[in-house]
């Protein structure tokens, strides 16, 4: 899809969507940097993928510090940013009326602000450039909300209105925005959950199946491409028809 020569910064890519997302932009001949909070889960994901184009810095995204000094350390190495990936969040679930001040902060925190201020720090170099891609990670629950997940669904939400938002704000800029909703994947966060809640997510699927890293690192890669230079703006939900 045309990667060669150029760089691409991954939040929450040493797992996941996030290494699968790295694999599959390396493999298109992108340079990429991973940014991670779980520093042992980063330099596994630099093992496994094995390529002298991935480079790989702890950083919580929360610290609007350490975010500057990767995107300043990637424009240094690099002399651009073309795309960015704001994949990085977490979840601490629980009903409202027993969910604790901290967990609804911390989720805000990643989810929310962590998108904010990654954006804030990439949005400079792009608009100097007078190009670039900003992908949002939001989520079905974004959408349309769930049962016991006041704070993630909040987060999600938010991130569909930065979306559009900085679609406008950056279009006449030459920069693209958009965000990925996916459905119910396979990913470290599923495999703990028991047996029953996941035949169940996979009859409420209309596809019967969960959805896997690679579908949504392959809506990344498509997104952030020439091919898709005129859509921006867009929540693309990658669910299996899990809404319809």
């Amino acid at each position: 899809m045309g990667y060669k020569e150029k760089v691409v910064l991954i939040t929450g890519g040493a797992q996941g969507i996030g290494k699968e997302t790295a694999k599959q932009f390396l493999q298109e001949g992108a340079s990429v940097v991973i940014c991670d909070y779980d520093e042992s889960a980063g330099k596994t994901a630099l093992e496994e993928l094995n390529n002298e184009r991935l480079a790989f810095f702890k950083v919580d995204v929360t610290d609007s510090k350490q975010i500057e000094e990767v995107v300043q350390s990637t424009v240094d190495r690099h002399n651009r940013i073309d795309v960015l990936i704001n994949n990085a969040g977490i979840t601490l679930d629980g009903f409202l009326t027993k969910m604790d001040e901290s967990a609804w902060e911390r989720v805000i925190s990643v989810n929310l602000s962590g998108v904010f201020k990654c954006t804030k720090a990439v949005a400079p170099i792009m608009l100097k450039q007078g190009s670039g891609v900003i992908l949002n990670a939001s989520s079905v629950v974004g959408l349309y909300g769930n049962i016991g997940q006041t704070n993630y669904a909040a987060t999600k939400a938010g991130v569909i209105g930065l979306t559009k938002s900085w679609a406008k704000e950056f279009g006449p800029k030459g920069i693209r925005v958009n965000a990925v909703a996916p459905g119910f994947i396979e990913t470290g966060m599923t495999a703990a959950v028991p047996d029953k809640v996941l035949q169940f997510m996979k009859e409420k699927t209309p596809l019967r199946k969960l959805g896997k890293p690679e579908d949504i690192a392959a809506a990344y890669l498509f997104l952030a491409s020439d091919k898709a230079n005129y859509i921006n703006g867009t929540i693309l939900s990658v669910d299996g028809g899990l809404v319809i």
